[in-house]
């Protein structure tokens, strides 16, 4: 007569099929090992698999994770083919993924400060007062030095929800703490960060820098390379071809091969050669055990250079170098920058081609928060021990 009902029990999750301890226990496998063995040792199919983690991830994961946040770090990942790409923003002091959404650039890091602070409901008009009643006093959000305000002025209510429940303020302000964000150098996070988070120091990561010089000397070495190609001798463009990675490794971790490579192409000179010691000269200035004095007269040493390399995509280099040339400093003064963040990133990459079966951003999301982010999996002998299950 009244359809079918339900009813909560402490042993298993709303909505689910499966007990806490099942469930507990998949999620367990899945940010251990690949979907082909989690459905034949539990014989599940793999979106059962998907359900399971994203139930237990909105679970586990503490709505207060975004409260204590001071220094981040924002990068995106792929996390399927044809450009499909999550942000993550890491906590650098927690070494742990807090948060994350599909997309990338600016409108992605615009949702994270959205959710960091959201905005509070419009407060419903006040009632007018009487014509003899004098006006009540404005009520002001309570941020930082608050002068008495005269009747009629300030921002009535502004801090009340709907329900006449009052906000806490802090939860307004959360972007207002963050004292650093590391970042790459696209625009999209730079200019969200500067809009919501303006006090924060943008840190350039080094390594996307050098990620960069090592981009440049690719494009010089293909251009020679096409060069030889146009000529008649076909095997000198064959063997220019094996040089790549000579030219791009460190030179500590050449083979002997290609040691030997790099050094006939240090005899011949010319442009590659060029480009290879710029490569070098970015990657000198960010070795470790420099001072910041010590990195500043190298950076703007090396600018100067790269203006004059009449090398185009070295030129270009410098240009991008000078426009972020702050954010590198800072981020050599501060001790941060996107290493913990691509270090997550790394194993970002791995859960995702382990997960393949995943149709969705938010299932990969889940499982990249379930094995990265502020969470603690417990086996299901674990949960009777602890009096979870």
């Amino acid at each position: 007569m009244h359809g079918a009902r339900t009813e909560g029990v402490p042993f298993a999750r709303p909505r689910s099929e499966f007990t806490r301890a099942f469930e507990c226990l998949v999620a367990w496998l899945a940010t251990r090992t690949d979907k082909t063995t989690i459905k034949q040792m539990l014989r599940i199919d793999w979106d059962t698999v998907g359900r399971i983690i994203g139930r237990v991830c909105d679970d586990e994961l503490d709505p207060g994770r975004l409260g204590d946040l001071f220094e981040i770090g924002i990068d995106e990942v792929s996390w399927k083919r044809q450009h499909n790409y999550l942000t993550l923003v890491a906590d650098h002091r927690r070494r742990k993924i807090v948060w994350g959404c599909e997309g990338k650039g600016e409108k992605a890091a615009d949702s994270f400060f959205e959710e960091l602070d959201p905005e509070p409901a419009a407060p419903s008009p006040p009632p007018q007062p009487a014509a003899s009643q004098p006006p009540e006093p404005a009520i002001m959000v309570p941020f930082g030095p608050c002068p008495t305000v005269p009747a009629d002025h300030g921002i009535p209510a502004g801090w009340l929800q709907d329900d006449g429940c009052e906000l806490d303020p802090a939860l307004l302000a959360r972007a207002s703490r963050l004292t650093a964000v590391s970042m790459d150098m696209t625009g999209g996070y730079a200019a969200s960060a500067r809009n919501h988070a303006p006090q924060a120091i943008r840190c350039i990561d080094p390594y996307h820098v050098v990620q960069l010089a090592n981009q440049a000397l690719d494009e010089v070495r293909r251009a020679y390379w096409n060069e030889l190609r146009s000529l008649s001798d076909q095997h000198a463009a064959k063997r220019f071809k094996d040089a790549r990675w000579a030219l791009l490794k460190r030179p500590e971790k050449l083979t002997d091969k290609q040691a030997a490579t790099l050094a006939r192409l240090k005899t011949a000179g010319g442009e590659v050669w060029r480009a290879y010691t710029l490569k070098e000269a970015v990657r000198g200035i960010f070795e470790p055990g420099l001072s910041l004095e010590d990195v500043t007269v190298l950076i703007d040493r090396l600018l100067s250079r790269l203006a004059r390399s009449r090398l185009e995509p070295f030129v270009k280099l410098g240009k991008t170098i000078r426009k972020h040339r702050d954010g590198i400093l800072a981020a050599i003064h501060l001790g941060i920058n996107q290493g913990r963040t691509e270090a997550l990133n790394n194993k970002v990459r791995l859960i995702t081609r382990r997960a393949y079966g995943f149709h969705s951003a938010k299932a990969a999301l889940a499982l990249i928060l379930l094995t990265c982010g502020p969470i603690t999996l417990h086996l299901p002998h674990e949960l009777h021990a602890f009096g979870i299950a």
